[in-house]
């Protein structure tokens, strides 16, 4: 499971006309907790860098459809 999807129950109301979602995900990215760059801070290779479109491990986000994550929470 990816640490960087957090999910949550909302309310569900009895007049909604609409089938209830029971739980819903959001995306925290990583970029939210690293308030300055520190020194030090590992880096891909070049190439690892390209395929996952940053140089810092510490910044990949990988992405999921919004169908993934929903199965997750379940």
């Amino acid at each position: 499971m990816n640490d960087q999807v957090r999910f949550y129950k909302p309310f569900v109301s009895p007049l909604d006309p609409c089938p209830p979602i029971l739980v819903k995900s959001y995306s925290t990215p990583p970029q939210l907790f690293i308030s300055f760059q520190p020194p030090n801070l590992p880096q891909f290779t070049p190439f690892e860098a390209l395929k996952y479109g940053t140089l810092w491990p510490s910044l990949f986000s990988p992405y999921s459809s919004k169908h993934d994550r929903e199965e997750e929470g379940d």
